[in-house]
């Protein structure tokens, strides 16, 4: 009775959230454009709102106990301006719960996420930076945005972490924080039971509530790595170095 019950709450936060989207592009964004100035200010202001119905969505799967959620150093994020936002990616989840706890953040997603059928349009009215543009055109863009004062949500793996392994980085968040001058600000996530991860569909449903655990680091400096005879010398060393730290920061956080 208990599992059937999980099965039917899942349901109703992903019906909710796929709904919500095409909502939220097919009523709220357009009035959003029509009543506020075009560029910044009205990026500035859609992210926001994202921000708060995340905050809400999150409340509503605490509610339903579909998750728990318990974050340490909430202050790191909540303080956080023109940073690079990484962390490990075990879930779905993640990044919903990282934009309910960030009030200006922009994201780097896959292009494919554009033209996703619910959430595409919540991606676009947010002005997300897609990763597969020009690369000049892409290390500008975040630049603009983190000289904006909006903090950018990386996934140094590029896709999700594989159940039971350390994270392997890419070189991706490296690349934007030593062409930025942007410090990490790194974030430990922790999904137990597995949920929503690899392989994974949403039906597959945990006999018990998921506790979603964030532990959010101090800023991880990046400015000495600019000072190597090259920047992909930098970039690979860079990266070497925080997949290092992460992994060591969660086995004794874990």
């Amino acid at each position: 009775m208990l599992y059937a019950y999980r099965v039917l709450a899942t349901g109703s936060a992903f019906l909710f959230f796929n709904l919500g989207g095409v909502i939220l592009t097919l009523t709220v964004f357009p009035i959003i454009r029509l009543c506020t100035p075009k560029g910044a200010t009205r990026i500035k202001f859609t992210r926001k709102m994202i921000h708060y119905i995340f905050k809400g969505f999150v409340s509503y799967m605490r509610f339903m106990r579909i998750i728990s959620l318990d974050v340490t150093h909430v202050e790191r994020l909540k303080q956080a301006k023109g940073k690079v936002v990484i962390a490990n990616h075990p879930s779905l989840i993640d990044v919903v719960v990282l934009i309910s706890l960030l009030e200006n953040a922009d994201c780097v997603v896959k292009s494919a996420l554009w033209r996703a059928p619910f959430i595409g349009g919540v991606v676009r009215s947010a002005g997300y930076i897609t990763n597969d543009t020009d690369p000049e055109v892409f290390i500008q863009a975040c630049k603009d945005s983190l000289s904006a004062g909006a903090n950018l949500v990386v996934f140094p793996e590029g896709t999700r972490t594989t159940p039971g392994k350390l994270p392997s980085f890419k070189r991706g968040a490296g690349n934007i924080a030593v062409r930025t001058n942007a410090d990490f600000l790194p974030v430990l996530i922790y999904v137990s039971p597995t949920t929503l991860t690899k392989g994974e569909s949403w039906y597959q449903v945990s006999p018990t509530r998921v506790h979603v655990k964030l532990v959010v680091l101090p800023e991880y400096q990046v400015e000495d790595y600019s000072q190597t005879d090259s920047d992909a010398k930098s970039v690979r060393l860079l990266t070497k170095d925080i997949e290092k730290y992460i992994r060591k920061e969660m086995q004794a956080h874990g």
